[in-house]
This record gives C-alpha cells, structure tokens and sequence, in this order.
C-alpha cells in the first residue's frame, strides 16, 4: 500500500514543513484547507494534490475523504492542524465565536477522526496525529474558548488512543508550547531562537517538529507515544 499523508488545515506553517518532509520521505501528499489557493506553491513544489473542505463540516469531511481515496488512495497518516481561536473576558465573548471555536478547534478533529478510523480500520492500519498546543493542558486568562476546543481535542486523543492502537491505528497528540516563526513573526533581537522553527528538522538533523511527527509514526507498535510536547528555550512549564 502507497504511503499517503492527508494534512488537514494546511497552511504555510507547520503543515508545509511537515508535507515537505514527508514528501522527502516518499509520501505522496494531500492537502486539505478550506481555501486551496494559498495552498498553489506549496503543492506545485512537492507535488501534492490540494482539496477544498470545511473540516467542521461532515458532509465536507466525508466528501474530502472519499476525494482522497479515489484520487489517491486510502490516507496511511491523517494530521489535524485546524484552530481558531477567540480572545476576551468570559463576560465579553459572543456564544457565536466560542462555538466556531469549538467547531474547528474539537468537533472538526472528531468529524476527520472518524472518517480516517473507518477506512484505516478497513486496511489493517495507520495513524492519526493532532496538533495541539500549550492551551491543551493549561487555560490562560482571556483564551477560554481556545482552552475548551484544545482540551477536548486532546481529550479525544486520549480516548481513541486508547480505543484504536489495538486495532493498529497510531493516535498521537502534539502539545506546541510556543509560537511558531512565520514570515510575519520574527523573534526579537535580544531572544535568538525563542520562536519555534517549522523548518529546523530539515535542517539541524530534523531534530524539531515535522522531524518528530515523522519519528511518532515511525515508532514500533511495541513503543507507541500517544502524547509528546515541543516548547523553545524561552517557554515555561
């Protein structure tokens, strides 16, 4: 069977990193977002395929999972990245924007789960990975939406971890504590190195993030890692 890696909510971030990686690796690439457009240079580059989908959405969901399988084949490893995050005191927050929260943050994770667990399960195996964050583990003031759809999120790895790895399907969550360098987010002179870097892996050993999630899915059964966390220098536990 084809390696194949789906990574949902991709941008230009820790997703491109990590389809680079994989691609390198020999995976053949899907990408799904919500607009594909920002997606172009990414998937002439490696070669990937990019399809539209609204990861809160199920007939989406669905709709994206049967684009993949047909085109592609059935997805070895399914990352969620999705997040969307609202700030403000309890008393400020609209119910509208804490529930989008929850619906891409949590709900979206359980929506691409599910999809992937049937057709793994159909196949005799393979993996499923979330991107979580610090709010995963800790709730900061004036973030209490981000918190809820993190922490259920994680939740819903724990649980399915538990339920699947028996049934030889990989389920692991990655706690980022700490923002990650982007074209617009540059660490500060007097901090060097203080923001995560997407693309280090590849670079320094591929000893950081895409490099990790690699190293995970490479794990033998007998060793599974259902949990790991990723935090700069600068980042408190």
């Amino acid at each position: 069977m084809a390696n194949i890696a789906l990574i949902v909510g991709a941008g230009s971030g820790l997703s491109a990193s990590l389809a680079r990686l994989f691609a390198k690796e020999g995976y053949t690439i899907a990408l799904a977002a919500r607009q594909i457009d920002k997606l172009k240079t990414l998937s002439n580059e490696i070669g990937a395929v990019s399809f539209a989908a609204d990861a809160s959405q199920p007939d989406e969901v669905e709709q994206l999972f049967q684009n993949v399988e047909q085109k592609l084949g059935v997805p070895t490893v399914v990352i969620y990245n999705p997040s969307w995050r609202v700030r403000g005191s309890l008393v400020e927050l609209e119910p509208a924007d804490v529930a989008k929260t929850l619906e891409i943050t949590a709900y979206g994770g359980f929506l691409v789960a599910q999809a992937a667990a049937k057709r793994q399960l159909a196949v005799g195996g393979g993996a499923i990975f979330f991107t979580g964050a610090s709010a995963s583990v800790k709730g900061y003031p004036g973030s209490a939406p981000f918190a809820m759809g993190k922490f259920a999120l994680r939740g819903l790895a724990q649980s399915i971890a538990r339920e699947l790895a028996p049934q030889n399907i990989h389920v692991a969550h990655f706690v980022i504590d700490g923002a990650i360098r982007s074209a617009t987010r540059i660490e500060p002179e007097d901090k060097p190195d203080s923001l995560l870097d997407p693309d280090a892996f590849a670079k320094r050993l591929r000893r950081r993030f895409a490099q990790t999630y690699l190293n995970i899915l490479r794990q033998p059964r007998s060793a599974w890692t259902w949990e790991v966390e990723l935090r700069p220098w600068v980042e408190t536990f």
